[in-house]
C-alpha cells in the first residue's frame, strides 16, 4: 500500500514532531525537531506569554539556527520540558558548536493548562526527554494530544462555561512552497471558521448546552466589571522548506500571527501569551511575503482542526458535543 502523503509540519523535510501526554494529569508537551538545525524567528503578540529563548532569536543576535522548539503544558513550570530536549539532544551529538561542548538551541512556550487537571502534574524534563524521543516525521495526531492535552477555549468566565481547546494540524502550499503548522489552541476568546465568522468553540451559554458570543459577552461588561481569566495562549511553530535569513523567519513569524487573528476572537489580549515560533529548514527561493501569508493561512487551519479534533475532558465538552448553530464571532 502506498504511504500517504504526510500532513501538517511534519510534511516538511527535515522536521519531526514528538508528544508526551498525561491524561490523567491532564497535561503534555510537543516538540519539533529539526536535527539539523533550522533558521528560526519568533512573534510573540499576546501580553502574558510565558517562554524561552525568544531573545536569541532576535535579528541582530549570534545564534542562527534551533534544533527544537517545544510547545508545552504546565504554565511556567512546564519550560523544565525543555531541558529534557536538550538532553536528548545532546546524547545525539546535536548542539552548537562552543569548542567546549555542543549546547543544544531549544526554545519554547508554554500555556496555562493548571485550571482543568492536576496543577501539580506538570510537564518536566522526563516528560521533554520522552516526547523528543518519540519525535517522527510520521506524527500526525490532533485533538487532546502533547501541549493540546489540556488546551481549553472561551474563558471569559472561567471554566464553568469554557470547551475544550486541542493540538491542531495546518498545511499550505503554493507551486513547491510548504508551509507547515501545529498549533496549541488555548486562547480566552472563541474559535471561528475564517470563511463564515461562525463560532467553533469557545465560551457557552450559561445553562451550558449551546455556544454564545466572547465579543458580545464583552460589550456588555464594559464598564461593569474587570475583564479577563488569568490562564490563556495560542501557542504553534511554522515549518517551511524556503530559505530564510534569520530577520526573514522573524518576519514570517509575525505575518503567521494573522491567523491567530482571523480564527480567534477575542485574539492577543492582556490575558493571552500568543506566540509562534518560525522554521527554515530548506533551500527553495520563494518570496518572503508569500512564505508569510502561506504561513497565516496554515496557522489558522490549525486552529479549527484543533478544536474540531479535540474530545471533552475534565468536565468540559469539546465541539463535537455541542449543536452549533449561527451563533457569530
Amino acid at each position: 500500500m502506498a504511504r500517504s502523503a504526510p500532513f501538517g509540519i511534519t510534511a516538511v523535510p527535515g522536521i519531526e514532531v514528538g508528544h508526551a501526554t498525561d491524561l490523567a494529569g491532564i497535561t503534555g508537551c510537543t516538540v519539533v525537531l529539526c536535527r539539523a538545525g533550522a533558521v528560526g524567528g519568533v512573534d510573540v503578540r499576546g501580553s502574558a506569554p510565558g517562554t524561552r529563548e525568544t531573545d536569541l532569536l532576535r535579528a541582530e543576535n549570534l545564534v542562527e539556527k534551533v534544533h527544537a522548539v517545544v510547545l508545552t503544558g504546565g504554565s511556567a513550570f512546564g519550560l523544565d520540558a525543555a531541558c529534557g530536549v536538550m538532553r536528548y539532544l545532546e546524547e545525539q551529538g546535536i548542539g552548537y558548536e562552543t569548542g567546549a561542548a555542543r549546547v543544544p538551541i531549544v526554545p519554547a512556550a508554554v500555556l496555562y493548562d493548571l485550571a482543568i487537571g492536576d496543577p501539580k502534574t506538570r510537564p518536566d524534563a522526563a516528560m521533554g526527554y520522552a516526547a523528543a524521543q518519540a519525535a517522527s516525521s510520521d506524527e500526525t495526531r490532533e485533538g487532546n494530544v502533547g501541549a493540546g492535552a489540556g488546551a481549553t477555549v472561551g474563558k471569559l468566565f472561567g471554566m464553568g462555561r469554557a470547551m475544550k481547546g486541542g493540538l491542531g494540524l495546518g498545511l499550505a502550499r503554493a507551486g513547491g512552497v510548504l508551509v507547515g503548522a501545529i498549533v496549541a489552541v488555548n486562547p480566552l476568546g472563541d474559535v471561528v471558521d475564517p470563511d463564515t465568522g461562525e463560532v467553533i468553540a469557545g465560551l457557552r451559554s450559561p445553562s451550558g448546552d449551546r455556544l454564545a458570543s466572547s465579543m458580545e459577552a464583552m460589550k456588555g461588561l464594559t464598564g461593569r466589571v474587570a475583564m479577563g481569566f488569568a490562564g490563556n495562549t495560542v501557542i504553534g511553530v511554522v515549518a517551511t522548506n524556503a530559505a530564510l535569513t534569520k530577520a526573514q523567519a522573524n518576519k514570517v513569524a509575525q505575518m503567521a500571527q494573522d491567523g491567530i487573528a482571523r480564527s480567534v476572537r477575542p485574539a492577543h489580549t492582556m490575558f493571552d501569551g500568543d506566540t509562534i515560533f518560525a522554521l527554515s529548514a530548506g533551500r527553495k527561493r520563494a518570496p518572503v511575503t508569500l512564505v508569510g501569508a502561506l504561513a497565516a493561512e496554515a496557522v489558522a487551519q490549525a486552529i479549527v482542526r484543533g478544536v474540531l479534533a479535540a474530545e471533552g475532558l475534565g468536565g468540559l465538552p469539546a465541539a463535537r458535543d455541542l449543536e452549533r448553530g449561527a451563533t457569530r464571532r
